[in-house]
């Protein structure tokens, strides 16, 4: 068994429901999807979540989509004998396959379905933050916020969380019920959220999870990431790693690889620094399937920055400096979706 990590994990409240996780969590989707490769032996994936919990990272993330379903299976394995009442554990719903298509349902019905279905997965009782894992631009927030605050009533769900969310479907949404955790990409090549979504959750005392916070791999390897990529890595279609934009984008990987080599630690511990020093309402989630990288990871907790290193920082990789976008055209994120009006769905009812 690895050692367990020296590092001091810090706890941030989340949100101003009462949730209170690790100041860094850790992101499973790796552990059991295809998305970026070949899936890991389960008995290792094991290892590294215990590895985790005992080294005080214990805000585990997952979802029903991730595998399909086998991400929550591994989950609810890793977390018999007691280990369940140490971890704070997230799963959403809203994002399926349909005859072979992607879609997204956030209508009342499914929602409950699908949480009934994710409790059996994990094999507990309740889910601590439960998310939508995007928004259904065919049902009204509202009406989907209606359902999952009953199964907050009823004990199944302790805190309800949104993905790539538009600010009026937060405020809406927030406005039914409130909402704990607004889970979204934000790391220093994915800066949009900085203009309208994080000053949103931060008026409405909203927490933020920061998922990819290390650029998909991109502040760990550098440019040379794209030779890690399998023929099923989604990562091959993104732009921002096609040959045109890679040249533009590694050259701001050096200046941030120089300005980690001044701090003395690496460019992935940099750069989720950043992100832990946008303030104790941010809680990143880098995924992994090595416990090198885990270890690697939670090193950014001790990286110290000051005003000036936040500002070089930011200077280097400017909100707009990362050429191509973080999504291909094919692959349908419902980004900071909104959804119709309350009043379209009574009519349609």
């Amino acid at each position: 068994m690895a050692a367990e990590s020296s590092v001091k994990v810090p706890r941030i409240k989340l949100g101003s429901q009462g949730l209170e996780v690790s100041a860094q969590g850790l992101g499973c989707m790796t552990m059991s999807s295809a998305a970026y490769g070949p899936t890991k032996p389960e008995t290792d994936m094991i290892k590294l979540i215990h590895h985790a919990i005992n080294s005080g990272i214990t805000f585990l993330d997952t979802s029903d989509i991730y595998g399909p379903y086998t991400n929550e299976i591994l989950l609810g394995k890793a977390l018999k004998d007691g280990m369940r009442e140490k971890v704070e554990l997230a799963t959403k719903f809203g994002r399926r396959i349909v005859d072979g298509q992607r879609d997204i349902c956030g209508d009342p019905a499914y929602v409950r379905v699908a949480c009934e279905a994710s409790l059996k997965r994990l094999d507990t009782d309740c889910i601590d933050l439960y998310y939508q894992h995007r928004a259904d631009t065919r049902v009204p927030i509202e009406v989907t916020i209606g359902e999952l605050k009953k199964l907050v009533e009823e004990g199944k769900v302790k805190y309800i969380g949104l993905s790539e969310a538009s600010a009026s479907t937060i405020r809406r949404a927030h406005a039914v019920h409130p909402i704990t955790a607004v889970q979204l990409e934000w790391s220093l090549w994915t800066r949009d959220v900085e203009e309208e979504i994080i000053p949103t959750c931060r008026e409405l005392g909203i927490g933020i999870v920061a998922y990819s916070p290390l650029g998909r791999g991109f502040f760990s390897y550098g440019p040379k990431v794209v030779e890690t990529f399998s023929e099923q890595d989604f990562r091959k279609l993104v732009p921002r790693f096609q040959p045109e934009n890679l040249e533009h984008n590694k050259s701001l990987f050096e200046r941030v690889k120089d300005m980690a080599n001044r701090k003395g630690c690496t460019p992935s511990q940099l750069a989720l620094a950043w992100v832990h020093h946008q303030g104790n309402d941010v809680c990143p989630i880098p995924g992994t399937t090595k416990i090198e990288n885990f270890n690697d990871n939670i090193v950014a907790l001790s990286v110290k920055l000051t005003k000036e290193d936040m500002a070089e920082l930011e200077s280097i990789v400017s909100a707009d400096a990362i050429k191509g976008d973080r999504y291909g055209p094919d692959m349908a994120t419902w980004k900071n979706s909104d959804t119709p009006p309350l009043s379209t769905w009574k009519a349609a009812s």
